[in-house]
């Protein structure tokens, strides 16, 4: 298992390296093949990541889902519930997907502040769920141009390495609030 989460890492990185020094490169494409590997990559990525947010929630009370290291950062349930709202929007939009129908703007308010320690999980398995089926669903072709993503123009692996990155980053928070409340990460028992 952790040998294939690593072979999924690393298998990203070499076809985002492999991306960024040919020449398609420097002409702003990536050829079909190569956004359908990038596209494997970033789908395996994101099954760690669902796993390790899914264990990492579970580990946590929930007297402790309204903890937060200090005033104005978010709290255990709101970079959970953030992770959740990734997958269900920004995920699948950045890549060229649809969003899921989640309600009016304040009933999507309301989840990224839910605490319930039973719904956040069940937010965070449907929201990455909801990321993988739009994603699988893409055809390669339409991820070999540029996308406009937070007002700047990217190429699909300059997308992935973003949102992998802010995941991992949001994950490593989660590990952080875990260390402060003497809670082990599951993977690390």
């Amino acid at each position: 298992m952790v040998f294939r989460r690593a072979l999924a890492t690393l298998s990203l990185s070499a076809l985002v390296c492999l991306a960024a020094s040919s020449p398609a490169r420097a002409q702003d494409a990536i050829s079909k093949d190569g956004a359908a590997a990038v596209k494997a990559s970033f789908i395996a990525d994101l099954e760690t990541l669902h796993g390790k947010f899914v264990g990492i929630a579970e580990a946590f009370p929930q007297d402790k889902y309204s903890w937060r290291p200090m005033e104005g950062v978010r709290s255990v349930s709101e970079v959970l519930m953030l992770a959740a709202m990734e997958g269900y929007s920004f995920i699948p939009t950045s890549f060229g997907a649809k969003a899921a129908a989640l309600g009016t703007r304040e009933e999507m308010v309301a989840l990224r502040t839910l605490s319930d320690k039973a719904k956040v999980i069940d937010h965070l398995n449907k929201g990455f769920a909801h990321a993988k089926k739009e994603l699988e669903g893409l055809d390669a072709a339409t991820l070999t141009g540029k996308r406009k993503v937070m007002g700047k123009d990217l190429a699909v692996t300059d997308i992935a390495l973003a949102i992998g990155g802010d995941l991992h980053e949001h994950l490593g928070q989660m590990i952080a609030y875990a260390r402060m409340n003497k809670i082990v990460p599951p993977w690390s028992k």
